[in-house]
């Protein structure tokens, strides 16, 4: 959990055991992002969140379900990411770097209905727009929310019309940046209460991309580099 006063940005960086190699840039296409979600790919998730991601493997109690939409909008220099900068009046995560998406309600047939309902309630991106590619491992975060995250190609044609109850501002990323490991910075938090927390950054400009959203893209890395193991033999 955040404490107040707590900045993510000025806490010490730790450095990462082994160095992870860059993708091909092939790898960074919806091609190949479309075959790999069709592939059978054996992968590992992110090992400093090993617990955390491995959360839809058991039962717990005082969580709260929901789901994110890891969005491939296709640009001409290459896929970019949709991210939203969350309204700072808001009681969760207010003011952070988030991907659309929200709670799971009882009328949500399941995380990938929510991920859109919540897209479109919040930056207006209609579903007729999104073309679903698949789901990656729901992830646990320090606030108790389990996130699903689903990945989803936007194609041309869709507006953003933000809610600006919710959404203070909408930004893409390329995706090339954020699969890059070199642009993966691993922190160590000391918490108040004594132990500590670790979380990744992933700074774009003015944007600090960090803790949950963070985590959910580091682990598409993984994804995608076994993918690339797997396919690119």
């Amino acid at each position: 959990m955040v404490v107040p006063g707590f900045d993510p940005r000025t806490q010490p960086l730790v450095p990462t055991q082994s160095v992870l190699p860059p993708l091909h840039p092939a790898c960074l296409g919806l091609d190949f992002i479309r075959e790999a979600f069709h592939s059978r790919i054996a992968w590992d998730v992110e090992p400093v969140f090993t617990a955390a991601f491995h959360v839809d493997e058991v039962r717990l109690d005082n969580i709260v379900q929901a789901a994110v939409f890891f969005s491939l909008v296709d640009r001409p220099s290459g896929l970019h990411v949709i991210f939203t900068r969350r309204a700072a009046h808001l009681y969760d995560h207010a003011g952070q770097i988030s991907f659309p998406g929200g709670r799971i309600e009882e009328t949500d047939a399941d995380a990938v209905a929510a991920a859109l309902r919540e897209t479109q309630e919040e930056i207006g991106v209609d579903p007729q727009f999104v073309q679903v590619l698949g789901t990656q491992p729901s992830f646990l975060t320090s606030t108790r929310f389990v996130m699903k995250p689903v990945i989803g190609y936007v194609r041309e044609g869709f507006v953003i019309l933000p809610d600006a109850s919710e959404v203070a501002e909408v930004f893409e990323v390329p995706l090339a940046f954020l699969m890059d490991p070199a642009n993966h910075h691993l922190h160590k938090a000391e918490l108040p209460t004594g132990g500590h927390r670790f979380y990744f950054s992933m700074p774009w400009g003015p944007y600090f991309i960090w803790g949950a959203t963070a985590a959910l893209v580091r682990n598409f890395y993984h994804y995608l580099a076994a993918a690339q193991t797997s396919l690119m033999r």
